[in-house]
């Protein structure tokens, strides 16, 4: 559960999110946003280090958000099914989906909008850890291994790409897509990307790599990388 400051930065994040999308992250300054918030500009500067991190708890909530997706996976299913579970839009509350609407805007803005791209990239190197942690503990893998690390950095940079692909294309050529599409894209990536085999269905393992037929696995799984 936040707790009230978080909740506090989310709030100004919220607004200056909004000002930016529709001024422009230079037309906007550090009072415009505390004018909105109806705080002071004192305040939002003990918040947040400079404008262009006013946005960081949104960017964050992106790939925290797709991290707790991951984390309630079952096994047993493939990421094409746990995803089109997960994307449903009645899995997310109105407030929610706002969030992501204005993040949406934002993302289209990043190629005109250096500084706040570079929030959007630390957001996403920021969730590779929790990805290592995720997929490691789907395969029973430590996630300090490289193989996991690699593959983690891989995936966030997957769903990184997926999601500005599809917000320019909604923002700027007025594209419209279906739960279905989102979810056939993302996978699609995050499998193009993947040097481990975790986007299937996984069998538990209860006796380890010790267990008859590990071996002949773990060749089959080194043949197909």
């Amino acid at each position: 559960m936040p707790d009230r400051t978080e909740l506090a930065r989310l709030g100004v994040a919220r607004i200056a999110a909004r000002l930016f999308a529709e001024r422009g992250f230079s037309a906007t300054s550090g009072s415009d946003i505390a004018a909105a918030a109806g705080i002071s500009e004192r305040t939002v500067w003990r918040y947040f280090r400079n404008k262009e991190s006013c946005v960081a708890p949104l960017f964050a909530q992106t790939w925290q958000r797709f991290a707790r997706e991951l984390g309630c996976w079952p096994r047993g299913d493939s990421i094409e099914q746990h995803l089109a579970d997960q994307f449903a839009l009645d899995k997310h509350s109105p407030e929610e989906i706002a969030d992501m609407m204005l993040v949406v805007r934002l993302i289209a803005a990043l190629p005109e909008e250096p500084d706040l791209r570079s929030v959007w990239l630390h957001s996403y190197h920021d969730g590779e850890e929790e990805m290592a942690a995720l997929i490691g503990e789907r395969l029973g893998r430590s996630h300090h291994d490289f193989e996991v690390r690699l593959c983690a950095a891989a995936v966030m940079g997957a769903v990184r790409t997926v999601d500005e692909t599809i917000s320019r294309a909604a923002v700027r050529d007025g594209q419209a897509f279906t739960t279905a599409e989102v979810v056939a894209q993302m996978s699609r990536a995050i499998r193009a990307v993947s040097n481990l085999p975790f986007c299937d269905p996984v069998v538990p393992r209860p006796f380890g790599d010790s267990a008859p037929g590990a071996a002949n696995t773990r060749a089959r799984q080194r043949k197909t990388r």
